[in-house]
């Protein structure tokens, strides 16, 4: 008899375990994704915003495709409880659906800023704020930023104002999106920089400093404290003028359903190696809200890096999450962030080069000679090779680090071996690359895989035989 997993998510990390265990028929596979969507790519969010994909080119799976594998996919099926006892798991509408194995895929949900006047007396938030965290968001977001650039072509010396609540990844992704869109927009960052999680201040001084070149005012160091008919109040009393307020400042693992039943909870749910909670041998955890090693990710790069082995411990094959590799890379147009490991806190010597008149920055941390982090803004040009040279631990020549971080270094490309990756969110390596022989048919081929269409450029060099694509994370 197969063995029944039940999945509860339909996130990028749900997918990802799913397509590794599709065929197999030791498995009956059950996937709860409480959107009404099929599982979409959520990095892609902001480029639909900014108008550049469609809703429909994210989709990661149809539901053809869970059909045509014996997946049952259950859209809008939202779980209310896990009954351990019973190894069950009841739905919003009492359904219960037995388990083998259950699989926590749930993602995080947004936190709401301390800002007073954000929700009114009816539990509704302000007319004017709008959060950014799913497809149904980025739906409203739309449709209100339509309408103010509507209202603003009719009236161009009054043009809309957006401001973003958070400096982080997401937060610049749809600032630039906002800006594309023709709406004058301002970043709002609690932290001393932007990116304060990923990079240090001098990166962050960058960023900034390129976004004010593109048109966006940035403010760090200011929190939200409150907003009005007037605009948005900072704690230093300054008040800024907005039509559109989104907030992209915080969120947290979505662990309330493994807390109700009894599971091992700090930050997120608590796995071992083999994402297994420490409470439960037949419950797993994966993606945003798994914690491993007192670390959680909200990072698709080390999601599926969980789902694949979770997967292999599934069919019974040794398998073990170290939690060591995190890619994550800045969607914006513009804008170019790449960020591996964890480049301020990493043990290890620090190579660091800082041009704010061009607009670059490049930290690498090294440590045994080999590359622990990086963080690069502004200049990618090296960013396949260094992921290469830190995804395999390269024991680096004693000049390297340097050279690596010189512009002239581009300038001398090294081409990349077949089994490289070069697409961090789709999996493909520069050979799959290379085989398909022309542009269309291999980003016709990415995107049928996941969804993504954000791979193209990395596809047209390796087609077009440049040695030196970019890694897209």
């Amino acid at each position: 008899m197969a063995e029944r997993i039940v999945v509860v998510g339909g996130g990028m990390a749900a997918v990802r375990l799913v397509e590794h265990l599709a065929g197999d028929d030791r498995f009956a596979v059950t996937v709860l994704a409480d959107e009404s969507y099929a599982p979409y790519n959520r990095i892609l969010l902001s480029a639909v915003l900014e108008g550049t994909h469609a809703a429909d080119a994210l989709t990661l799976r149809s539901e053809e495709w869970f059909a045509a594998h014996g997946i049952d996919l259950r859209l809008g099926a939202r779980v209310l409880e896990i009954d351990r006892a019973a190894r069950a798991v009841v739905l919003v509408d009492g359904e219960r659906v037995a388990y083998d194995r259950l699989v926590l895929a749930c993602g995080s949900i947004p936190t709401l800023p301390p800002i007073r006047g954000l929700v009114r007396r009816d539990g509704t938030l302000h007319p004017t704020v709008h959060a950014f965290r799913s497809l149904a968001d980025c739906r409203r977001l739309d449709k209100a930023a339509s309408s103010l650039v509507e209202e603003g072509a009719l009236a161009p010396v009054t043009r809309p104002r957006a401001i973003v609540v958070g400096g982080g990844l997401l937060g610049l992704q749809v600032a630039r999106a906002l800006a594309v869109r023709g709406l004058r927009t301002e970043v709002v960052e609690g932290a001393d920089h932007l990116l304060a999680r990923q990079v240090g201040p001098g990166a962050g001084r960058v960023l900034a400093r390129d976004l004010r070149r593109l048109g966006t005012e940035v403010y760090t160091g200011a929190r939200a404290v409150r907003i009005t008919d007037d605009g948005l109040q900072l704690d230093n009393g300054h008040v800024l003028p907005s039509d559109l307020v989104v907030l992209t400042a915080g969120g947290r693992p979505s662990t309330a359903l493994a807390r109700r039943a009894g599971l091992m909870v700090r930050r997120g749910v608590v796995v071992d190696h083999t994402l297994t909670s420490v409470t439960d041998d037949r419950v797993h955890a994966i993606g945003d809200c798994a914690e491993h090693r007192r670390r959680t990710t909200g990072f698709v790069s080390p999601a599926w890096e969980q789902a694949e082995v979770l997967a292999r411990v599934l069919r019974g094959e040794e398998a073990s999450y170290d939690g060591n590799r995190s890619v994550a890379r800045l969607r914006a147009t513009g804008l170019d962030v790449a960020v591996l490991g964890d480049p301020e806190r990493a043990a290890g010597e620090v190579v660091e080069v800082t041009n704010p008149v061009a607009g670059s920055h490049r930290r690498l941390v090294v440590h045994g000679g080999r590359i622990v982090a990086a963080a690069l803004v502004g200049d990618l040009s090296r960013v396949g090779l260094i992921t290469q040279l830190y995804d395999r631990g390269t024991l680096l020549g004693p000049d390297e680090p340097g050279q690596l971080l010189l512009p002239e270094a581009a300038d001398a490309p090294t081409p990349l071996p077949d089994e490289a990756e070069v697409c961090a969110c789709a999996g493909v390596s520069a050979g799959e690359v290379r085989a398909c022989g022309t542009v269309g048919e291999c980003v016709d081929r990415t995107r049928a895989t996941t969804g993504c269409g954000g791979c193209a450029d990395v596809v047209r060099r390796l087609v077009e035989g440049s040695p030196a694509p970019v890694v897209v994370g």
